[in-house]
């Protein structure tokens, strides 16, 4: 069985990843003096793994309902 979550979860779990990543990476380069060269390493780092979860259908975004297909083509 696979773990597959709802389209309104997923949204609110990418967005609070989102935000907690942001806030660890800044919190970690204002601690200790890294290059830029580093920073966006990590920064890949933590979209690939949001990535990774989509493309293996764990995280169903459906991004809050903004690009809706049945909507837009009337």
């Amino acid at each position: 069985m696979k773990l597959r979550l709802n389209p309104l979860t997923s949204d609110i779990l990418i967005c609070v990843y989102a935000v907690v990543s942001l806030y660890l990476r800044f919190k970690f380069e204002s601690e200790t003096a890294i290059s830029p060269m580093n920073s966006i390493v990590m920064g890949i780092c933590f979209v690939v793994i949001l990535w990774v979860l989509i493309k293996l259908k764990v995280l169903n975004p459906n991004w809050f309902g903004l690009f809706n297909a049945k909507k837009t083509k009337s």
